[in-house]
């Protein structure tokens, strides 16, 4: 079965709730291989629920969600993740009791293809912060370096896709121009992403498309040229 163009991700009438509270109210989202997409909206209208429903965390979901075609709708996340999907968690998720080597040599494999764009090598080479710790453990790293060890864990599993959430909440400014930088590097090598954060200007700056949440409905999508020059755009961040 293959996509539907060039779509590698489609999800059409995305729902989710938690418990009794229905989160997402019919959520259409398509990423394009090698587009990037920002994910916009205030505290609490749905952004982390929805990429954690695209990803297979929340159990409590409806909707048609595919990967290259195939259907994930009710897939497990290692399932989604086999599918060529990384993801760099809010809070990292790094392995406090694991040295920075181990962190980025535990996630290494192939991508769906055989592809081995992002080996150790270049990993290292794109942030040399992490070579010169390797033998630190997880919890002995810095903000900024425990989100460039997430980040590089997650291109050596080779993704067609990186799912970015709040990916330069609390770093210093260096850090966070440094992390915006590798994004750019992960956009020119060829693959998708679909980011969270909060300086939405750069999120708009960096994307191709961008959709605005409020209250777990679409209310704002489009070319992320035409999003940032919306009059509706500041109404619905509350900026």
């Amino acid at each position: 079965m293959t996509t539907h163009g060039d779509f590698l991700l489609e999800a059409e009438g995305v729902h989710a709730w938690y418990g009794s509270s229905h989160v997402l109210h019919g959520i259409d989202l398509r990423i394009s291989r090698g587009q990037t997409v920002g994910l916009l909206g205030r505290n609490g209208m749905g952004k982390s629920t929805l990429i954690r429903t695209l990803l297979g965390h929340v159990p409590q979901r409806d909707g048609h969600i595919t990967f290259f075609g195939h259907d994930c709708s009710r897939a497990k996340p290692h399932q989604v993740a086999r599918m060529g999907v990384a993801y760099v968690p809010e809070g990292r998720g790094v392995f406090p009791n694991l040295t920075v080597r181990e962190n980025l040599l535990m996630a290494a494999r192939p991508g769906r293809d055989g592809r081995c764009d992002w080996p150790y090598e270049r990993v290292l080479e794109r942030f040399p912060r992490l070579t010169e710790r390797l033998t630190n453990l997880g919890n002995q790293l810095s903000g900024g370096e425990q989100q460039m060890l997430s980040i590089g864990r997650a291109l050596m599993t080779h993704p067609d896709l990186i799912i970015l959430d709040e990916a330069t909440e609390g770093l210093a400014p260096l850090i966070v121009t440094e992390i915006w930088n590798v994004i750019t590097d992960i956009k020119e090598s060829g693959i998708a992403t679909l980011i969270v954060d909060r300086d939405f200007r750069r999120v708009l700056s960096h994307s191709d498309q961008a959709l605005v949440l409020q209250k777990g409905l679409v209310e704002l999508a489009g070319p992320a040229a035409e999003v940032a020059e919306s009059p509706d755009l500041t109404r619905l961040l509350g900026v």
